[in-house]
């Protein structure tokens, strides 16, 4: 294989989302460049893993004892109790409920669900790096796929009358998977002028995908009229750069 493979598509590969992934699996045993690439995306989307539920640890059960035991109440003495020492009864029944207790426990901390979002000023303080490394990693991201897509169309729109497109296909097949992706994360992180973009971009990327490969001179000037009335290329590169200072302007406060 020739070609080096995109961001894009490394960044799909990485989420199992990417086409021809033996394609992808074989090319980065062999370049050394996408490796790299790939190597330095999977560590930066690594750092907003979910993270696992923390493994019990072995003082679990006197734990959940040491929290219940004072909230019990207390039993009236049995009729055995005279013959019975004291002390050996107290340590007995303070056995037996840490053994129930830690059952119990356990059974409950399987069966509960995931704990609500920020619940404490610390789980608040562990997650909102998380959240800016989020969503600078998709303002980078989406500005990037914009720089892409902006070449493409300004290769239709400068393409001779009645050429072959079959080139151009396919780049806005790869350039419309990862532009669906990207909108779903913009609709979910609040960002509605982005999305509102990408979902014009991919009306144009589906209109040059469906087209006849040796296209006619009539269809092309029609696809550039639907570019040229809705403004694409001027909002692509528009967006494209307004993202870009948004993501940098983090970095210059912190300088």
């Amino acid at each position: 294989m020739n070609r080096h493979y995109s961001e894009d598509d490394l960044t799909l590969y990485y989420y199992g989302e990417a086409r021809r992934r033996e394609d992808i699996d074989a090319h980065l045993g062999t370049c050394a460049a996408c490796a790299a690439t790939y190597s330095d995306i999977a560590a930066t989307l690594s750092m907003i893993a979910t993270s696992e539920t923390p493994a019990r640890g072995e003082q679990y059960g006197l734990e959940v004892w040491q929290r219940i035991r004072h909230e019990l109440p207390e039993q009236d003495s049995p009729w055995w109790a005279p013959w019975v020492r004291a002390d050996r009864l107290a340590w007995g029944a303070a056995a037996a409920l840490v053994v129930v207790a830690a059952f119990v426990g356990g059974r409950v901390w399987e069966h509960q669900p995931a704990p609500p979002a920020a619940t404490s000023s610390t789980e608040s303080a562990r997650s909102a790096p998380s959240a800016e490394v989020s969503r600078r990693i998709l303002l980078t991201s989406v500005a990037d796929h914009l720089d892409r897509s902006e070449r493409l169309l300004t290769d239709i729109m400068n393409a001779p009358d009645q050429s072959d497109i079959a080139t151009e296909q396919t780049w806005a097949d790869d350039l419309l998977t990862t532009s669906r992706l990207y909108r779903q994360d913009a609709i979910d992180a609040g960002e509605q002028s982005v999305a509102s973009v990408l979902d014009e971009l991919e009306r144009s990327l589906i209109e040059i995908v469906h087209s006849p490969s040796r296209i006619s001179a009539a269809d092309l000037e029609q696809i550039r009229r639907r570019i040229d009335a809705a403004a694409l290329l001027f909002k692509v590169r528009v967006l494209g750069d307004e993202l870009r200072r948004r993501d940098a302007a983090p970095a210059r406060k912190t300088s």
